[in-house]
């Protein structure tokens, strides 16, 4: 199949939700989340997704950090697309042609590979890449585009999680954005909120200066991920936010592979 005009049903499988979007020429339409432990729904919306696609002129391309929920979503969106439209999976049909500098890159998850992948195509320069979800992840792309790995942190939502349940009286708390104007928080749950705000942001600063420290310039500092906007909107330091970076990772594995091919 050609690569040329391609439409790609794209999913990313996390820990908590699953993203989804058609990749054509113009982008990534359609982009949209469900639960990853709505197994019928996530099938469903694929489904429907699949559907929009010309017949024999698409695929259907599944990431993956989440095992269990992965092979159950497939075999259900198998089952109900039927054999019009091809599913490959990420790491298994279609290697990720992200090069690095990692010993053994078998348990990075390939969401941040798929990051940096999509990073560097879309900049072509050094790279700090923000992936703002159930985790943070702040990994680094060279300006030759190789991976070289980065920091592993708990998401603001599950650091909230873990003050509610860890200790015995401090609450249940959603994660938003803590006052601005208010330097200091004035009751337990601001003070949650400004620490796990703050905390995130003022990580993710100190490991991008070791990076550029480490590499000898400054890179593009791109952020992604279910609460990048929240963290990060307005923010001087992030230059892009970019919703399906992920997407557009496995976008440019699949063509890359199908070039292969031809």
């Amino acid at each position: 199949m050609m690569s040329e005009g391609l439409s790609i049903l794209a999913a990313s499988i996390g820990s908590t939700r699953v993203a989804a979007g058609v990749i054509e020429a113009g982008g990534v339409r359609d982009l949209g989340h469900t639960s990853a432990s709505d197994v019928s729904a996530s099938a469903a919306r694929l489904a429907d997704l699949a559907g929009t696609i010309e017949p024999g002129a698409g695929v259907v391309a599944i990431a993956s950090v989440n095992p269990r929920a992965s092979g159950s979503i497939r075999a259900a969106l198998g089952a109900a697309i039927g054999g019009g439209v091809g599913i490959y999976t990420l790491g298994v049909d279609i290697v990720i042609p992200q090069p690095h500098s990692l010993g053994d890159s078998h348990t990075t998850g390939q969401d941040r590979m798929l990051n940096a992948l999509a990073a560097f195509d879309m900049m072509r320069e050094a790279c700090a890449i923000i992936d703002a979800g159930t985790a943070v992840t702040v990994d680094f792309v060279d300006g030759a585009g190789v991976f070289h790995g980065g920091a592993i942190a708990p998401g603001a939502r599950m650091q909230l999680s873990s003050l509610h349940t860890g200790t015995a009286t401090l609450p249940e708390v959603d994660f938003a954005a803590p006052d601005g104007a208010e330097v200091y928080g004035k009751n337990t749950r601001q003070a949650m909120l400004h620490g796990v705000y703050f905390g995130v942001r003022g990580m993710v600063r100190l490991l991008v200066e070791r990076y550029a420290e480490s590499f000898g310039a400054y890179p593009r500092v791109i952020a992604t991920g279910g609460d990048a906007p929240l963290l990060f909107d307005g923010d001087e330091f992030i230059e892009r936010i970019v919703p399906d970076l992920t997407l557009r990772g496995i976008g440019v594995a699949v063509r890359a592979a199908l070039e292969e091919d031809e």
